[in-house]
């Protein structure tokens, strides 16, 4: 993947907004040094006050405003530990360590240029990172983004505002009738390079689109962790090479990615 800006800070954020997007899900913006360092791709580790959830939780971030010096996270409520964030307000803190993994854009820093037509895909809560890629980029952006329903959809104008976007809906209540993939299909839509982030069978269907059309995807791996620093090898993935740390076909989500080459893992 080349080299990448991964440097690990623990510090205690102050929560300088948040609000709920849609049912379930929130967007909180945190004033942290580490605005300085992240790169789109990336993601942080919220630590609970609970000492009953002692394991970190990894949410990637959506984009930063370094000129400021602070970051926003898009996350859903899926337990205990993402409910006690939600919770938070204006003025509250909580302990964060990141910038954590690697970003989209080390691998091909050297190849985009403004003629570069980039695909974003983003499916349910892997849509957040796609925005601050967007905002990041310079040149042709298209966005396709999947719900699975319209009230379940959130960013959209803010997503229309950094790109071209198209909308699938798993009901067709909202944009095109179907997946990502689907609308890519029925829209024409064609590029020179593709990142995506989203569940593990919309990255399957990525892959395979890669492949088919000679594009080259950057795919950014969802997975449940446990250290987030690569030590425990609890968020692996099945890789095409030998890893050089644990000796088998595994890479470490944490450490190795969370972005990787569609070519380079098995899904």
């Amino acid at each position: 993947m080349g080299s990448y800006v991964n440097l690990k800070v623990k510090e205690t954020a102050t929560i300088i907004s948040q609000e709920c997007l849609c049912t379930g899900v929130y967007s909180m913006w945190l004033a942290t040094e580490i605005a300085a360092k992240a790169v789109p791709g990336q993601f942080i580790l919220l630590y609970s006050q609970s000492p009953a959830r002692l394991l970190p939780r990894p949410i990637s971030i959506c984009e930063t405003d370094d000129r400021l010096g602070n970051i926003r996270i898009v996350y859903r409520v899926v337990g205990e530990g993402t409910n006690e964030f939600s919770g938070k307000t204006t003025g509250d803190t909580v302990e964060i360590m990141g910038s954590v993994g690697n970003g989209f854009l080390a691998p091909v820093r050297n190849t985009l240029n403004p003629d570069t037509r980039a695909l974003l895909i983003g499916g349910g809560i892997g849509i957040p990172p796609m925005l601050g890629l967007a905002k990041s980029l310079s040149c042709e952006v298209i966005i396709v983004a999947g719900y699975r329903n319209s009230r379940e959809a959130f960013l959209t104008k803010e997503l229309g505002d950094a790109g071209k976007l198209v909308i699938a809906t798993d009901d067709g209540s909202l944009g095109l009738h179907g997946t990502v993939i689907d609308a890519i299909d029925q829209e024409k839509i064609k590029a020179d390079v593709i990142f995506a982030c989203g569940p593990r069978p919309m990255l399957k269907g990525v892959k395979k689109l890669s492949a088919a059309e000679g594009i080259p995807a950057y795919i950014s791996m969802e997975e449940r962790m446990a250290c987030g620093i690569g030590a425990c090898l609890g968020c692996v993935c099945e890789s095409v090479n030998i890893d050089g740390h644990s000796g088998v076909h595994n890479k470490r989500i944490c450490a190795d990615g969370p972005v990787f080459d569609a070519a380079e893992v098995v899904l």
